[in-house]
């Protein structure tokens, strides 16, 4: 059979599986934890700022919790999901005589664009460049065994530890030419040491924000390459393509023991890990970076695990919960979603909006993170209810496979 753009399609909403859709809401809301403390500029600001807040001693308690249950544990569900979704690509792809790796490759280019957009005009805390620019790799493992893909998950995921007890051991660092790239932006434009948890809430025009952007993007490549984030992401991409390969997914309650082992174990190694790991955050990693690193393998990713592993239970146990639609619904529209949180955190902080930026503590951040997500929550859902795709998806659809989509209707 001719391989052609021309029967392929994105999967229906008769063909979603509502367990992937609240999963990736559930990351959703992780991700914007994660993701606001930096927005509201809180990050940025030095000990005798934070100090000074109102709220500080209970916002240390909270910034204790976040390493705890939040940092990195979000991005490993949606680095999962997304190695499943490129199995089922390809999946949809060959039952319709199409060419699943062509459909894949562009729309890992779009989504490299659009990650791009998003990194040098709105936020430079983006993922999704990085996401397409691994993703390209995957189609290279296809034909791997299910051992030989979970090897080499494993060898990704462990040697970032590696790397950085060979950096520290040696006082080199692989990212200096990218740190001193950024400090002659931060030089030219004068941003400096003492304005710079201040520069997007004093901007008071986009080009002051587009100046913090630019010097930002470089900090951003910064920090991939001193958390070796990239092997990690495709390590979790090609576990996420083994669970699509084997579609556990698809058969949760043949699975429940494995599920229930995972859950078992990653909260078993992973909690009492995270504590450390916590610690060692907080205390800006008084055992070293190396020592940190191993940290994150032990801690997080078991208990990211445990996380979606405890989804899926609870799935089985209340698959009509309505607490799953709700997830599903921005999980549906996930990159309307993050794109969208990214807006309303410029319009809320940031000098060219309200400008609440570095004025409010950890506390009232994450409380202003309900709020959105809620938000953001009650709009899928409207919108789902009357149109097929939310507007970015329908928009990313359509340029990867070439033609137009009916937004609403079947």
């Amino acid at each position: 059979m001719e391989h052609t753009l021309d029967n392929a399609a994105p999967v229906r909403s008769s063909e979603r599986y509502i367990i992937l859709d609240a999963l990736r809401g559930f990351a959703l809301l992780g991700i914007a934890l994660a993701n606001f403390p930096e927005f509201s500029l809180y990050t940025f600001l030095s000990a005798e700022a934070t100090e000074s807040l109102p709220a500080y001693e209970i916002d240390s308690i909270v910034r204790f919790l976040q390493y705890l249950f939040v940092d990195g544990k979000f991005y490993t569900i949606f680095s999962l999901l997304f190695g499943i979704g490129f199995s089922i690509i390809l999946s949809n792809a060959e039952k319709k005589g199409a060419d699943g790796f062509r459909i894949f490759y562009r729309r890992m280019g779009i989504l490299t664009v659009i990650g791009f957009l998003h990194l040098m005009f709105i936020w430079s805390g983006d993922i999704l460049m990085l996401y397409a620019l691994l993703g390209l790799l995957l189609p290279l493992f296809r034909r791997m065994s299910d051992k030989g893909l979970l090897t080499w998950a494993a060898v990704l995921l462990v040697l970032p530890v590696l790397i950085d007890f060979v950096q520290e051991a040696a006082h080199f660092s692989l990212s200096a030419t990218v740190v001193r790239w950024q400090q002659y932006w931060c030089a030219a434009y004068g941003i400096t040491d003492e304005n710079f948890a201040y520069w997007l809430r004093d901007a008071d025009s986009y080009e002051g924000v587009f100046q913090f952007l630019i010097q930002g993007a470089l900090v951003r490549v910064q920090e991939f390459i001193d958390g070796n984030r990239y092997f990690k992401v495709l390590g979790l991409f090609l576990i996420g393509f083994y669970i699509g390969r084997k579609k556990l997914y698809a058969r949760l309650e043949d699975n429940r023991p494995l599920l229930r082992c995972i859950f078992r174990y990653g909260v078993l190694v992973g909690l009492p890990l995270s504590l450390f790991y916590a610690w060692s955050g907080v205390h800006h990693h008084p055992w070293g970076l190396a020592v940190h690193s191993l940290l994150y393998l032990v801690s997080v990713f078991p208990l990211g695990f445990a996380y979606v592993a405890g989804m899926c239970l609870l799935y089985l146990r209340w698959p009509k919960g309505r607490i799953f639609t709700c997830l599903a619904a921005p999980g549906r529209m996930a990159l309307t979603n993050y794109i969208g949180q990214s807006v309303i955190g410029m319009l809320l902080f940031y000098g060219i909006g309200l400008g609440w930026g570095a004025s409010i503590g950890l506390t009232q951040t994450e409380g202003i993170v309900l709020i959105v997500y809620l938000c953001q929550m009650g709009f899928s859902r409207v919108w789902l209810f009357v149109f097929r795709f939310g507007p970015l998806e329908w928009l990313w659809r359509m340029l990867t496979y070439g033609r137009y989509f009916p937004l609403t209707g079947m």
